[in-house]
């Protein structure tokens, strides 16, 4: 990699010029970030997606439509280790929904279990798993934990 490539990189990790590079090869729009209001993060399998949204609808919004794409993959098969876990036991894919905070941050999201089933949440150290009522989704369970 090339030395100003480096130094980029340093700077949108760190926010501080590295490297004895000049100012004039470093453009300023790497040192400040845009912050989002709501961050949508995405454990599926191994992989781990973040995604950024002003407006709670919206971001509730990308997390159904996200959860329904994983639910249509299928069930997951049964785990057998120390003890036998079934489809329904197993979290196939996490999908949480964080703000802006700084002492306590508000979290919730939804666990798309083995066999297709939507488990809402909240809270991210301790959790607690939520009961929508007859007329809710989980998804509007979510946003009612959050707004």
């Amino acid at each position: 990699m090339e030395k100003v490539a480096l130094a980029e990189r340093a700077v949108r990790k760190t926010g501080r010029r590295v490297g004895g590079c000049t100012p004039t090869a470093l453009p300023r729009f790497h040192t400040l970030r845009t912050l989002s209001r709501w961050k949508l993060t995405v454990r599926h399998g191994s992989d781990v997606d973040h995604r950024g949204f002003e407006d709670l609808g919206e971001a509730v919004a990308a997390m159904r439509a996200r959860a329904l794409d994983i639910r249509a993959e299928g069930p997951v098969k049964g785990v057998s280790s120390l003890r036998d876990f079934g489809p329904g036991e197993q979290v196939h894919a996490r999908l949480q929904l964080s703000g802006k905070g700084l002492v306590r941050k508000p979290v919730a999201g939804i666990d798309v279990r083995g066999d297709g089933t939507f488990v809402p949440f909240r809270g991210s150290v301790r959790r607690e798993e939520l009961e929508p009522t007859d007329h809710e989704t989980p998804f509007e369970v979510v946003r009612d934990a959050l707004e």
